[in-house]
């Protein structure tokens, strides 16, 4: 066998360690699941307050109402309240609050999607009905309109052939912006970013009619439309769609493709249905109008423009579940952007994470989420920020507050001084190295210590510092004389000291470090005694379990070293090897064996190769699964156990079945074994074999390599009741036959078929038929390291005499 099971110790920490991942992974998906759950609940109660607006019902009745138009339309209920949601008339409570919008639709009341559309959705294969319905489920995972670009590109690419999904807002300006996109690359996003107001614009001519524009031939196309894309060969076919949002179509949807030809009706009833879907996501959850330019907000960003700090005012931005997923940028100052990255356009009117995509992983989020969550202003830990100028900025430390205005944040970044910045550094220092300063005036008998002081030796410092006198008084009394000494010599000559020492502390007992020195008058009188107490206590605990450890590692492989020592000394005493080619029944057999090199355990491999009292030769190769003592143990219990039974006059199958009962229900026996059994017959030539889950022989006949076909028969210890198969064949003068374990063909990683080939191979490459032509078939196959035994059967078949 090749795998090689973990020590005894150690197999219940890897099945624990499994078991621990399989919870883990459950929790997981549960946890998957339950936040499916919440954010597909909250678009179902925001339809149903939909209906309850428009209707004056109760909730049950709104319920009933959407599950009734869901039935009619063929609809899951999911894909009915998103429409219902992208018929409303103005964005729902709950999303960020601005000022109005320039843009915003008019209102509306429709519930539905218009007759047409209705129809064509209503004649729509069953298989788009199910692609519309995994939509809709798909829809409460998705929090950006980016986001949302890429889902629908995964759902369209493999319906209708889709390369590129783009999302186009129009703007109050009249023109379009860029919200999402998929599959169109980095640089088609960035060059058709914003689009004028002007004609010839396929996605402009689509919300200003409110109808979809199919562009299917290409020549035609390029003549009426500006085509995106750079050639405009890449895509051969478009769609450009708008979103069915009450009043103005205020987003537009286009699935682009690189193979030509037109959408078939259900492709295009299938894009109809996307739409709808969509509008109710993008009207509920997604990114709102841009803010209007009115006067309010002109003076908010004015006064913003010339404040001389870094500074900016955020709204939150909500998912479907109720979560912060970004915040706009309502107005910035010039110090803000450079803080930020140094965006090039303003930050004003633009998404927090569009202008650092990493701010989810940094303080600021975290705190302006605090914020909204307790409404206590918040300010970060300082933190290091390179600034940008002509010939290279210097390092600048800030902290970052965060403050609640309205339904707003206030974010302001503080700069720290130079004397500030070296505070900040003293009390990094103290609490990287888990140490604290003193500092004791003999002359008038203070005492003042840094804080870290007092945390080390876990006192109130409302009780002030210990006396420097009175220090030795807090060690353990082992420690006390050698500080009682060191104390008196540094008062008295004033001799520094580095000096260990223990306290006992409510968290324990502590490993401490006391450093101090003396300075002295002109007279070399001490009047002031400085240093530092430093915690080493997580150190020592590690020293402690590293020499605990290394004892223990000696121990075992002291264990392990004997262990392997005993079974070598067993094995070679059960399985002695010949030195010289032996003769058996007319054939010539070779014999070699050689343990594994790395580990310190041997393994359970072993032959057999014996004459008959019938005259027949009896050729075993087997391998028990494991190393050690208990490997070899069972290896001598089937190596003699299969003779015996072979010879008593058993078959070949009965004995493979007697011994994988053997296995099963021996408690000595070692968990399964590989096996193969060969009989053969001098005065026919015939060799008998059967096997159980081991690699078949290879056959050198003429030059020619060939493994002989497996019959059926699986590894011992594996079932109950196994079907042992046999096989037949005749063997010729010259023939070769090669019986081995799986150690001389594998080599980790490489794949069992790859070692059988290079069996073959240096098989047919170092033949020869004089002896000792095994030493370069195995210096050919081994690497220089064996990672597991090796047991090799080498049977030859003489040449018969020319006549």
């Amino acid at each position: 066998m090749t795998s090689e099971p973990p020590p005894p110790a150690e197999t219940g920490a890897a099945s624990d360690l499994a078991e621990l991942a399989k919870v883990v992974a459950r929790q997981r998906a549960e946890l998957d699941r339950l936040r499916d759950q919440t954010a597909t609940s909250a678009v179902v109660e925001r339809a149903k307050g939909a209906v309850m607006a428009s209707t004056g019902c109760s909730v049950d009745a709104a319920g009933e109402l959407l599950l009734q138009r869901a039935k009619a339309a063929r609809r899951t209920l999911l894909e009915e309240c998103w429409i219902t949601l992208g018929g409303l008339a103005a964005p729902l409570a709950g999303l960020a609050a601005g000022p109005p919008s320039a843009g915003s639709p008019r209102p509306g009341t429709a519930s539905g999607a218009p007759e047409a559309d209705a129809l064509a959705e209503a004649a729509a294969p069953d298989d788009v009905s199910s692609a519309l319905a995994r939509l809709g489920r798909s829809l409460v995972r998705i929090h950006a309109p980016q986001e949302l670009a890429r889902c629908l590109l995964e759902h369209l690419a493999a319906d209708m052939g889709a390369d590129a999904v783009l999302l186009y807002a129009r703007r109050p300006a009249g023109g379009l912006e860029l919200i999402g996109h998929a599959g169109a690359g980095a640089t088609v996003a960035a060059e058709w970013r914003h689009i004028p107001p002007v004609s010839g614009v396929a996605a402009l001519d689509a919300l200003r009619t409110g109808e979809p524009r199919w562009l299917e031939d290409l020549a035609e196309d390029r003549k009426r439309y500006l085509l995106i894309g750079e050639p405009p060969e890449r895509w051969r076919s478009r769609a450009w769609l708008p979103l069915p949002v009450t009043g103005d179509h205020e987003v537009c949807l286009g699935v682009l493709r690189g193979r030509a030809g037109p959408f078939t009706p259900r492709d295009r009833a299938h894009l109809r249905g996307v739409t709808r879907l969509c509008a109710g996501w993008l009207r509920a959850f997604g990114t709102g109008p841009e803010r209007s330019a009115d006067t309010s907000w002109d003076t908010v960003r004015a006064v913003f423009a010339v404040l001389p700090v870094a500074a900016m005012l955020l709204t939150p931005l909500r998912a479907a579940s109720g979560e912060v997923e970004d915040f706009a940028v309502d107005a910035a100052t010039a110090q803000a952007s450079g803080l930020l990255g140094g965006a090039d356009a303003g930050l004003a009117g633009r998404r927090l994470r569009e202008c650092r995509p990493a701010a989810a992983d940094e303080p600021l989020w975290r705190g302006c989420l605090h914020v909204l969550a307790t409404g206590e202003p918040y300010e970060s830990e300082p933190f290091a920020h390179q600034e940008d100028g002509d010939g290279g900025g210097g390092l600048s430390v800030y902290s970052v507050r965060v403050a609640r205005l309205g339904e707003g944040l206030v974010v302001t970044w503080v700069r720290h001084g130079s004397s500030d910045r070296q505070e900040q550094r003293l009390a990094d220092l103290q609490r990287l190295g888990n140490l604290g300063w003193a500092n004791w005036n003999l002359a008038t008998r203070e005492a003042s210590w840094s804080t870290q002081v007092f945390a080390i030796l876990d006192r109130d410092p409302a009780r002030g510092p210990v006396r420097l006198t009175d220090l030795p008084e807090i060690a353990l009394p082992d420690d006390v004389p050698a500080l009682s000494r060191a104390v008196e010599a540094l008062l008295s000559e004033g001799h520094p000291f580095d000096l260990p020492f223990r306290v006992l502390t409510t968290r324990g007992v502590r490993h401490l470090r006391l450093v101090a020195e003396a300075v002295a008058d002109s007279r070399g009188t001490p009047v002031e005694v400085h240093g530092f107490v430093q915690d080493l206590t997580a150190r020592r605990r590690a020293e402690l379990a590293l020499v605990e450890s290394e004892r223990a590692i000696l121990t075992q492989h002291d264990v392990l070293q004997a262990e392997r020592t005993l079974a070598a000394r067993l094995q070679h005493a059960l399985l002695p090897l010949p030195q010289r080619p032996v003769s058996l029944a007319g054939l010539r057999v070779e014999v070699a064996y050689l343990p594994a090199q790395s580990g310190v355990h041997v393994g359970g491999d072993w032959f057999s190769a014996i004459e008959l009292p019938d005259g027949d030769a009896l050729f075993v190769v087997g391998d028990v699964a494991g190393h050690g003592v208990d490997a070899v143990a069972t290896m001598a219990q089937l190596r003699f156990t299969a003779k015996g039974m072979v010879v008593t006059g058993s078959s070949l199958t009965g004995a493979l079945a007697r011994l994988n009962t053997l296995l099963l229900h021996s408690r000595d026996s070692h968990g399964s074994a590989t096996l193969v059994l060969a009989r053969y017959s001098p005065a026919e030539r015939r060799l008998v074999w059967t096997q159980a889950g081991h690699p078949p022989p290879l056959l050198l006949r003429d030059g020619e390599v060939r493994y002989l076909p497996r019959p059926g028969g699986p590894l011992l210890g594996a079932c109950a009741a196994p079907v042992y198969e046999e096989a037949a064949f005749r063997l010729e003068p010259g023939d070769r036959l090669i019986m081995y374990t799986d150690g001389l063909i594998e080599r980790p990683p490489e794949s069992i078929d790859r070692g059988l080939e290079r069996l073959a191979e240096a098989v047919a490459t170092h033949h020869t038929d004089r002896p000792g032509s095994l030493g370069p078939l195995l210096g050919a196959m081994l690497e220089e390291v064996r990672r597991d035994d090796v047991c090799v059967l080498d049977i030859r078949v003489p040449r018969e005499p020319e006549g």
